[in-house]
């Protein structure tokens, strides 16, 4: 496995700067571009890089010149809105988002299952996670059959068309958010549906990693590295489901940490050790979007943490057996 970093961090910056900043990590030899959606596309231009192969091959140039290389696309969005509007826009970009990868012979496009409203009506997404009053139910299969699964179809002949796998990030808040519903989508749609594993989404609703990481085997196309720490007095009062503001850190149940700092050193060997036992030798990316630390303290730390757990080197055929 090898260390990386997801790049809008450094959103301020060009993307020569971008490349400058990330290379002062030793460690590091990936990156993972946002192409828009929610990390946005501040070193990408997407439109640009499609219509010229000359910029394209600078491009890949730079990156490479870097010592480094590209593990993902990030397009995080919601293709299946029920405002048209923001369907069609986010739909587009992860479409132009595929053909880059391809362009740039990228493997994996990352982003959202996407979650539609609970009926035709609707203008907002429903995320529905309650079986009760009865019309949940109801909404729920309306969600699957009508919307998130024709779409994903579709959308997936779209990326194996050009050889690129998908790597839906489980998110609360949209269809796919657990190991079930995505697995439950991949069977629907094919094995070119996979998962972006990140542990931060997944700590706070009870999940055990290394016992998802088995249950997903070869769907685990692409890792962040997240951690989140728990606020016992307010998880004793409240519980995990928390609808304040991130920005609201000492009255919530739960907030986003460094690698590191909210689960410790034991717990992560056991996680990078579960990918290991499951096949993945791909990525670790790191997403920083700890509050209480600084870009320069978030991955620094992060950097260090995981330079001591994550295997790097390739397993070898053991002597004794």
């Amino acid at each position: 496995m090898k260390l990386g970093i997801f790049t809008p961090v450094f959103g301020n910056l060009s993307a020569e700067q971008m490349l400058v900043e990330v290379r002062k990590y030793e460690k590091v030899s990936a990156i993972e571009l946002g192409t828009g959606g929610w990390p946005g596309a501040s070193h990408v231009d997407v439109d640009g890089l499609l219509a010229n192969r000359g910029s394209l091959h600078e491009f890949k140039s730079k990156i490479r010149d870097a010592g480094l290389f590209i593990s993902a696309l990030s397009c995080h969005g919601n293709p299946i809105h029920p405002l048209p509007s923001i369907a069609k826009r986010d739909d587009e970009v992860f479409r132009k988002t595929v053909d880059l990868a391809a362009a740039l012979e990228v493997p994996t496009v990352v982003t959202f299952s996407g979650c539609p409203g609970a009926g035709p009506r609707d203008e907002s997404p429903n995320w529905i996670i309650a079986p009760w009053p009865p019309e949940y139910l109801d909404a729920l299969a309306w969600q699957w059959e009508t919307k998130l699964i024709p779409y994903w179809q579709e959308a997936a002949g779209y990326a194996t068309e050009r050889g690129l796998k998908i790597a839906l990030e489980a998110h609360p808040g949209f269809c796919v958010y657990n190991p079930e519903t995505l697995l439950r989508l991949r069977a629907a749609c094919g094995p070119s549906i996979g998962i972006n594993l990140d542990p931060s989404h997944l700590f706070w609703q009870g999940i055990d990693i290394p016992v998802a990481i088995d249950s997903l085997g070869e769907a685990i196309f692409h890792v962040h590295a997240k951690d989140i720490a728990f606020n016992n007095s307010q998880l004793r009062k409240n519980g995990v489901l928390d609808g304040k503001s991130y920005l609201r850190m000492q009255e919530r149940s739960w907030i986003f940490r460094s690698v590191g700092w909210g689960h410790g050193e034991s717990e992560w060997k056991q996680i990078i050790s579960a990918l290991r036992l499951a096949g993945y030798d791909h990525v670790v990316s790191i997403e920083h979007e700890d509050a209480l630390a600084s870009v320069v303290e978030g991955l620094s730390s992060a950097v260090n943490f995981l330079s001591g757990v994550v295997l790097t080197d390739p397993p070898v055929e053991a002597w004794w057996v």
